[in-house]
Formats: structure tokens, sequence, C-alpha cells
């Protein structure tokens, strides 16, 4: 096997989070075809248990604490600099000195850096002889400046200023590396329009996947729910304002006029790290807040109704395809399904208007019969077009010397 570097701005694994449900199948898929030097963070204290399984698929793994609190102020340097907040947040001597010595001691001819805060471990001239391919995966400057317009000064000044460095500094990227890849065609098409200097063919997109085996609907699963309610369900890590916002904005907008005409129907937030704004919201009637659970799927087979009620969404939403894979109707805004390919069967569930969702939503909750073929078809729309080895097959070839 030949030798391949990859970098990851957080370890991939356990894949319970968005990011790491890619960098995890990109690490699965890679070590089929490669042998790998690892080099990632570790920014919560539980993944530190995780390192063996990390290791079966390694040649070597090397792992550096983040601490988030440090980092954040350790990213203000970048106010000074010119450069963008995340590099110094991400920038680790420790971890730039064991890039070099592994690339000084073992025949690496190729790299791959997951998330544009990795590149900067690759950049210069001493790098390139390395085949570098970068997996921006979304264009973060984009997401920065989309966040912009939700946030208060000084705030939104730091967001917008993050999203015009941050996308130069990208387009840098782009020029300097073989290949850039994107999760989606739309986030590509984005970057190529938003950096017209970087060469178009060497801008794609490689989709994410679904591990259809272990999201079966037709599993046992134990009832996580009282047996008499009715329940909307949303799954995902809730420190992520993203996530925060969309469920704020259903629980206060959309659910009380569901609520009202089913009294029995409840809203399940459901994941991990729940902020103080996500647990206020157990307060309104008929919502819940888990927190962590040992495992999402029972949340998903048990319950009417997944919701993906995002505002604020960049790239693909595996909350979404695990959901239609789990063959459970999803009810979304245009923002949470905007990188799926659109699916016939389920475009009458998607809506930004609150009244609309809610609508749709007592029309669902009324109808089982509805409810099992809307799930039944989403989940073979996933089969079709998520399967993470067919899609991941395109990163071998941008890898190798003679890709086009």
């Amino acid at each position: 096997m030949e030798n391949i570097l990859f970098l990851a701005h957080r370890i991939p694994f356990p894949p319970n989070k968005g990011d790491k449900v890619r960098s995890f199948n990109l690490l699965r898929y890679l070590s089929q075809h490669y042998r790998i030097w690892l080099g990632a963070f570790v920014d919560d204290p539980e993944d530190w248990r995780h390192l063996d399984a990390v290791r079966q698929f390694c040649a070597e793994v090397h792992c550096v604490p983040l601490d988030p609190r440090w980092a954040k102020l350790r990213s203000l340097w970048g106010l000074t600099t010119g450069e963008p907040l995340t590099l110094p947040y991400y920038r680790h001597a420790g971890l730039q000195s064991w890039v070099d010595r592994v690339l000084a001691e073992h025949d690496i001819g190729r790299a791959l850096a997951f998330s544009s805060a990795m590149a900067q471990y690759l950049r210069g001239p001493r790098y390139e002889r390395l085949r570098r391919v970068m997996d921006f995966v979304d264009v973060d400057s984009a997401k920065w400046a989309q966040y912009a317009a939700g946030k208060p000064w000084p705030l939104s000044w730091v967001y917008r200023r993050e999203g015009r460095v941050l996308l130069n500094y990208e387009q840098t990227v782009a020029t300097e590396f073989a290949a850039s890849v994107f999760v989606t065609d739309e986030e590509a098409a984005l970057f190529r329009r938003l950096a017209p200097g970087v060469l178009p063919m060497r801008v794609t997109a490689i989709a994410n996947g679904v591990d259809m085996d272990y999201f079966n609907p037709d599993r046992d699963y134990p009832n996580p729910y009282p047996a008499d309610e009715q329940v909307l369900t949303f799954t995902g890590a809730m420190d992520y304002w993203a996530n925060e916002d969309a469920v704020s904005w259903f629980a206060q907008t959309v659910f009380p006029a569901i609520h009202c005409a089913v009294p029995k129907s409840r809203f399940y937030i459901v994941g991990a790290k729940p902020t103080a704004g996500v647990r206020q919201l157990a307060t309104l009637p008929g919502v819940r807040v888990t927190g962590t659970v040992p495992d999402v799927r029972p949340y998903l087979a048990h319950a009417h109704l997944a919701v993906a009620p995002l505002r604020i969404a960049r790239g693909v939403q595996n909350k979404v395809l695990e959901a239609m894979a789990m063959a459970q109707p999803v009810l979304a805004t245009q923002a949470a399904m905007e990188g799926i390919v659109p699916c016939p069967d389920l475009q009458e569930n998607i809506a930004d208007d609150p009244a609309a969702l809610a609508q749709r939503a007592l029309a669902l909750l009324a109808d089982p019969n509805q409810r099992a073929q809307r799930g039944r078809a989403g989940r073979d729309w996933v089969l079709r077009h998520y399967h993470w080895d067919r899609n991941l097959s395109r990163i071998s070839s941008l890898l190798e010397e003679d890709a086009a």
C-alpha cells in the first residue's frame, strides 16, 4: 500500500456529529487503499478513550488536545496579523513538528487535509512535492458571512471580517493544492463563483453517504417514548448554533399550533451538550430536551416525524439523511434540504412558513399510511444516492498524480 498523511481538525471518531461522520468514513475508506498517518485535534475530553478505535485504521496516530476556551483567546491573535481567526485557533507547534517528522521519515507522497484550518500544516515550498487534496466540506467563509446577519454588533463585525479574510485564505489554498473538494455540487459551484481565480476543474464535489445497515428501520429498537405520545424529533449536536437556532424557532413558532391541535404531540430535541437556551425550551408545553443519548436510532425509529427546521445551513445535513435512512418522514425547511438531491415524493414536506409546516405536520400525524409511504420513499432515495463507498471512490483518483 502507498502512504498518505491525513490531517483533521477533530479526531474522526466517534461519528456522532456531521463533520466526524464524513471524516470517519474518509478514514475508513482510505484505510482500504493506503497506510495512513493521522494527525488530529481532540476538543472533547471524552474522545480520548476512542484512540484505539482510530488506531486500527492507521499506521500512526498523533492527537493533540484543544481546549476551546483557550483556543478562542488564541484566535484573537488573527486580528493583529490580518489572518483568519480560524488559523491561530487550530495552530499547534507540536502538530507541525509531527507532520514534518513523519514526512521526513516516511515515503509519503500524498496528503489529505480535512477542513480549511488544517491546510496551514501543508503550505509552503517544502510541501509542493506532495500531492495535496483539500476537503473543505463546506464553504466556511460563506458560513461566517451567513452567521453575521443574525448576530449583534460587535460579533456581527467579527463574523463578517472572518468571512471576508477566510475566503481569501481558501482561495490561496485552492490555488496551491491539486484539488479542492466540497460536500455538494451547490457548495462547489458557490466556491467557484466566490473564487474566480481558482481553476474550475480543480474544484469538485464528493457527496456524503449513510451506513444503511446501521440506520436500518427493520431492526428492533426499544421505545424511548411514552406509548401515548405523538412524537416529532430533532437530532443533532445541541451546542452548535445553527441547531440551537433551528429548534428554538420550531419550538416557539411552529410547534405551538401542532400541540394545540394535538395535545398529545411532543417535540423531542435529541442531542449532546444542549446549551442553556436549548434547555430552557423544555419549559414550553410539549417540548422535551434529552441531552446525550447512547443511540439516536430508537428516537428516530419510534418517532412519528423527524423535523429539520434549519434556517442556517451549509452543505448536506446528515441528520436528514439518517432520518430518511430510518424510513422516517422528514418535515424540513428549504435550507435543511438544499444540499440533498431533490426527491419528488418528499417535496410537499418542505416549507419555510411556520403555518405551512404546522399544517403539513398535522396532516402526517393524522395519516399513518402516508407517513409510512413517505418514509419508505425517503429510504429508497438515500439508498440510490448516498452510498459511502461509491461516493468516496472519487477521492482516490484525486489523490493520484495522474488525476486530471
